[in-house]
């Protein structure tokens, strides 16, 4: 067989030539549309590794991104790695503190940001060190010592440039954690991982995706690369529908029906409010194109996929994985002969996270090792394949989470049943998951705990019907003084990202704690999450 390297160069030449004019359509920040094929996506990843080049961008250089979806941000996903840089994107809801250490540990060299977004520079100062900003816009304004995107690269002449021959197991993207166990880790994906990734989301027991299609991926690209779904299009020739900054429901159906959208991915709380927005308006928009909605970074309610497709007959597809699976781990579809089992078994298969997707393998590690698949049996949950992290990036001190036989233990509690359906049934470590967003109970705690008024403080996770899990704070004040929810509130906007701030604080005498003296959890969640 020929020795022929698994790169994303291989993809982006499929979509240049094969499907050069299928379309990416951008809903731009100005609230106008931007269209354009794969070819002109190709050309002008071309300009921007050159534009790169002469700035000093070497191979295994980092260029980090802090973008919306947008056609921009799509040439970095192809210009920076096809040309042997390694494209790191970052999520701009991160706390200042964990911005500053993902930049600096990263060694970023230049960084991509949009004008939009500039406002999170401010909160960095002058705490990292960068060679070059360069800036997207769409009015051409940019700050003093910056430089403009599109003028860059409308400037570059890239005639004759061909993109280098790459190794497929070199550095092609880097995502870093939400930082739920102390500082952010960070993942380096290879080109073959990202690349077998692809072809495994593309398949139909998978996300299904076809040329045919179009694609809006309301998961942003700085998260887990928008769950690969871009590369994927690519790939495929799929039309890519990218929704800029514009999130809200309305937006987003405006977008659905205008582009005769097929498939979207999100978490829950974008398809909560859209749900809401279509029983409010029905019958308003055609969304008779759309037929599947992908739902991952928490579990999904029943409520939300039985109306849905009862009502709007779209159905909701229930999806798992980690930034350190790349995304997609498992996917959970009705399997042949399931179709027969009565309405309540079947949004029991649906609601589980499913199925682990072709080159996936799993397993469960319970107190006396791995567990049966038996649908009752709890353990940790690990996993293994070509597009699963094998270590983390400069952080040896996280060996612990790779077995000594190469498997990835995820943190996730699960039951998986005979045939391999596996269900999340706790997390490790109390973590709470809001908007699809991962907030650190522990690191919640500390940060109240640092109010001088405060003792003690315990953080559980409450039910909410718009970010799916909110943190509930349970304080004990210091004998002798006073505060109040809001003083605290203030102190942790110092401390944390603003989202991770509780709405709801319950002030007691006294935390239960176990036997070890640790945080008796599951009492506080009797006594002030059930009911909810």
């Amino acid at each position: 067989m020929m020795d022929f390297p698994l790169t994303l160069n291989v993809i982006l030449r499929r979509a240049e030539t094969i499907h050069a004019c299928r379309e990416v359509v951008t809903h731009r920040s100005d609230g106008s549309w931007h269209r354009y094929g794969y070819a002109d996506m190709a050309r002008r990843a071309r300009q921007l590794a050159v534009a790169l080049a002469k700035l000093g961008v070497s191979s295994g250089d980092r260029v980090a991104t802090i973008c919306w979806n947008h056609y921009a941000h799509l040439e970095t996903y192809f210009g920076v790695p096809c040309s042997g840089g390694v494209l790191h994107t970052i999520n701009p809801r991160l706390h200042a503190d964990d911005l500053v250490h993902i930049l600096t540990e990263a060694e970023d060299r230049v960084l991509i940001i949009d004008d939009t977004l500039l406002p999170v520079l401010e909160r960095i100062g002058e705490r990292v060190s960068l060679e070059h900003i360069i800036v997207v816009t769409s009015d051409g304004n940019v700050p003093a010592g910056m430089l403009d995107y599109d003028a860059l690269i409308d400037a570059t002449d890239a005639t004759g440039y061909e993109f280098p021959e790459l190794e497929e197991s070199q550095a092609a993207a880097m995502c870093y954690t939400s930082g739920t166990t102390g500082r952010p880790k960070g993942v380096l994906y290879s080109h073959r991982a990202i690349v077998v990734h692809t072809l495994g989301s593309a398949l139909a027991s998978a996300i299904g995706i076809q040329e045919a299609d179009a694609i809006l991926p309301v998961v942003p690209m700085f998260h887990v690369n928008a769950w690969g779904l871009p590369f994927t299009c690519a790939m495929m020739g799929s039309k890519l529908v990218l929704p800029g900054r514009h999130l809200d429901s309305e937006s987003l159906l405006q977008a659905f029906e205008q582009e005769r959208v097929t498939i979207s991915a999100g978490v829950p709380t974008i398809w909560i409010p859209l749900l809401d927005k279509l029983n409010e308006c029905e019958g308003k928009y055609d969304l008779s194109a759309l037929h599947s909605l992908i739902v991952g970074g928490s579990a999904a309610p029943r409520s939300l996929m039985e109306e849905l497709e009862k009502r709007h007959n779209i159905r909701l597809v229930h999806a798992w994985g980690m930034t350190e699976t790349t995304p997609l781990g498992t996917v959970a579809m009705l399997r042949p002969g399931q179709e027969t089992l009565d309405e309540d078994q079947q949004y029991a298969v649906r609601l589980r996270q499913g199925h682990p997707v072709p080159f996936v393998e799993i397993r469960a590690r319970g107190e006396a090792g791995i567990v049966p698949w038996d649908g009752k049996t709890m353990g940790e949950l690990e996993v293994r394949g070509p597009w699963i992290a094998g270590a983390y990036y400069k952080r040896p001190d996280a060996a612990d989470r790779f077995t000594s036989d190469g498997w990835f233990r995820t943190g996730d509690i699960v039951t998986i049943e005979p045939g391999g359906s596996m269900k999340i049934e706790d997390r490790s470590k109390d973590l709470i998951k809001s908007g699809g967003e991962w907030i650190s109970s522990i690191d919640l705690e500390n940060a109240i705990m640092s109010h001088p008024a405060v003792t003690e403080a315990a953080v559980i996770a409450i039910p909410d019907a718009k970010w799916t899990e909110r943190p509930l704070a349970v304080v004990v004040v210091r004998e002798g003084q006073s505060v109040s929810a809001e003083a605290i509130s203030r102190h942790l906007e110092t401390k944390v990202a603003k989202w991770w701030i509780p709405e709801l604080f319950e002030f007691v005498e006294e935390i239960p704690k176990t036997a070890t003296g640790k945080f008796q959890k599951t009492a506080l969640r009797k006594q002030f999450a059930e009911g909810r």
